[in-house]
């Protein structure tokens, strides 16, 4: 039989408060049930990228200007999916210490996962047509050393934003970093379908369509967030996100379109090198859109953020360079990027 519980006379003592944030009191509150829901579903269309049938991929099958083309691509992209799993990781630690609901918590869970993913698929593209890229190789040639410098030049800013991202995560309230986030997953869907579609080899087709469906998924996350975020906002939490739309956009240009001028600390050559290489890449046959065809795809992905933020209020920043008018939004820095893809 059991010994009977010891109970100190005057009851038991109350445990001491546990200073906040912190992960801890543990709880699995549900509010949201649609968000339990998404998380189900991810479970169960996760996917390996080591299943993908890498050996279909040759290289001996493209030129080396091709090989680098498409070599520089993935890094240009690994910029933003290489740090989305860190991102989603510290989103998700930040959503524990916050005691957000459960849902919310386990969605930036299989967000991180997906991300992880997408990373793989940069990492064994460029392992599988330039061994030591991004920058593990010596470049030889004038258009490898472009390449190499470009790169180079891409990372230091991918740390600029980094640093920022560390700061600003516990500053901002969920309704401005998804906001952040719908802007990143509303174009990248738009991207990877149009990507998918577009490439003449069927190993990037396969990657493109499941990294598009993942970005679909996250799409949904955040505007359930959101739809429970947005209500009551204050005028100056709009301003937040007003702003932030205007960062996301010239963040996530370089990988989209093309980097606009403020935010992005280039040399006055890169832009000429980054479109000869991205030139090599379309005709590689990767699927990168033409230039009119990616400012198409970003005025069709604003224009359906624009149409989701002014039904709650919020003013939609001016995008001069896409020739789209709204509130002018100066003064973009480093520590104003949410790192989203």
């Amino acid at each position: 039989m059991a010994d009977k519980p010891i109970v100190p006379e005057g009851g038991f003592w109350p445990a001491p408060e546990i200073p906040q944030p912190n992960i801890y009191p543990m709880e699995w509150r549900v509010e949201t049930d649609k968000l339990a829901a998404i998380y189900e579903k991810s479970k169960r269309t996760v996917w390996n990228p080591a299943d993908l049938p890498w050996d279909e991929l040759r290289p001996e099958g493209f030129t080396p200007e091709q090989r680098l083309g498409i070599m520089y691509w993935f890094a240009v992209l690994a910029n933003f999916d290489a740090s989305g799993p860190a991102v989603f990781a510290r989103a998700t630690i930040h959503a524990f210490e916050q005691h957000e609901e459960d849902p919310v918590r386990k969605c930036f869970f299989s967000i991180t996962r997906d991300e992880m993913n997408h990373e793989e698929c940069c990492q064994r593209s460029i392992a599988r047509i330039w061994p030591g890229g991004p920058l593990g190789w010596r470049p030889e040639t004038d258009l490898e050393k472009a390449a190499h410098n470009n790169i180079g030049w891409l990372y230091h800013n991918g740390g600029r934003y980094w640093h920022g991202y560390s700061s600003a995560v516990r500053k901002y309230s969920l309704a401005v970093l998804f906001t952040s986030f719908m802007m990143g997953e509303m174009a990248a869907s738009t991207l990877f379908r149009g990507m998918a579609s577009g490439t003449r080899h069927p190993l990037f087709g396969e990657m493109f369509k499941r990294i598009g469906r993942d970005e679909s998924r996250h799409l949904q996350i955040c505007m359930t967030i959101l739809e429970n975020e947005w209500p009551g906002l204050t005028e100056d939490v709009k301003g937040q996100i007003t702003k932030q739309l205007r960062a996301g956009f010239v963040f996530l240009s370089m990988i989209l379109w093309e980097p606009p001028d403020g935010f992005w600390d280039l040399p006055p050559y890169f832009l000429a090198n980054h479109r000869v290489l991205m030139d090599h890449a379309r005709d590689a046959g990767l699927g990168v859109l033409s230039f009119g065809e990616q400012a198409e795809n970003w005025r069709v992905a604003i224009a359906r953020v624009r149409a989701i933020v002014e039904r709650w209020g919020i003013e939609f920043p001016a995008i001069p360079e896409l020739d789209i008018s709204g509130v002018d939004v100066t003064g973009i820095e480093a520590e104003d990027i949410i790192p989203v893809f």
